[in-house]
């Protein structure tokens, strides 16, 4: 009995042992920094996750928005003397212009420049979609229509990626609490949006917009990729 009594008492300290060593181990996995990506066990690889697939996600945006300006200037351009400068209802908000621009700024600035392009575009989808009318140019105002359906949707998914992923990135420390998510309202002036709000929109509005929809769905696709190469060093960007 002595001698089960002492193999108790061992096996239970070594339990103990076992035990403190996992908590150890836990915690300390819950404040560790971002890890090289690719590195087996790494607790960030969810996150290296997160930036595929949003990335993904927006590249899929800019083609099919790219796509559906295409179509705009086959439709629109032909019958149309169009000549002048673009002043897309984004133009208050600060986006770099090049990669090496981007690559200056903060996570944080970064971030909140992705969900400002994002935010903005919420209401102008919907009021392009509200506005083809089917008594004129048919094939092009049903395609419109229902790709601008499309992009709504992925626009959406994409805004809720990118703040999934930022909350992830503030868990393991790679980004600060200062980023908000605000209505897009408090990103854009009201003026800016009284354009798109109105619901008479014509052809040229029309290709007005899907050209700075072009534009700012390219922005955000190549700004996910800035981000990503600045979040994990290791990466070849």
């Amino acid at each position: 009995i002595p001698g089960n009594f002492n193999s108790f008492l061992l096996s239970s300290a070594w339990f103990a042992v076992l035990t403190l060593l996992y908590l150890e181990i836990s915690m300390r996995v819950g404040t560790a920094p971002i890890c090289i990506y690719g590195q087996a066990g790494c607790p960030s690889s969810s996150l290296a996750d997160f930036f595929d697939r949003v990335i993904q996600q927006s590249s899929r945006m800019h083609g099919i928005s790219s796509s559906l300006h295409s179509e705009s200037e086959q439709n629109f351009l032909p019958r149309r003397n169009f000549i002048g400068k673009r002043k897309c209802h984004t133009y208050s908000i600060p986006t770099p212009d090049d990669k090496e621009n981007a690559q200056r700024l903060g996570r944080e600035q970064m971030i909140e420049v992705i969900l400002r392009l994002l935010e903005a575009w919420s209401d102008p989808l919907s009021q392009f979609h509200l506005s083809m009318s089917p008594d004129q140019d048919q094939d092009f105002n049903q395609y419109g229509s229902n790709k601008a359906l499309e992009i709504s949707d992925m626009l959406h998914q994409l805004r809720e990626g990118v703040t999934k992923m930022a909350d992830k990135m503030k868990i393991l420390g790679a980004l600060g609490n200062s980023v908000t998510f605000l209505s897009p309202e408090s990103f854009v002036p009201v003026s800016d949006f009284s354009f798109y709000k109105r619901g008479e929109l014509n052809s040229v509005d029309h290709h007005n917009l899907l050209f700075c929809l072009n534009r700012d769905a390219n922005k955000v696709k190549n700004y996910l990729r800035v981000l990503k190469c600045t979040t994990f060093p290791g990466t070849d960007c």
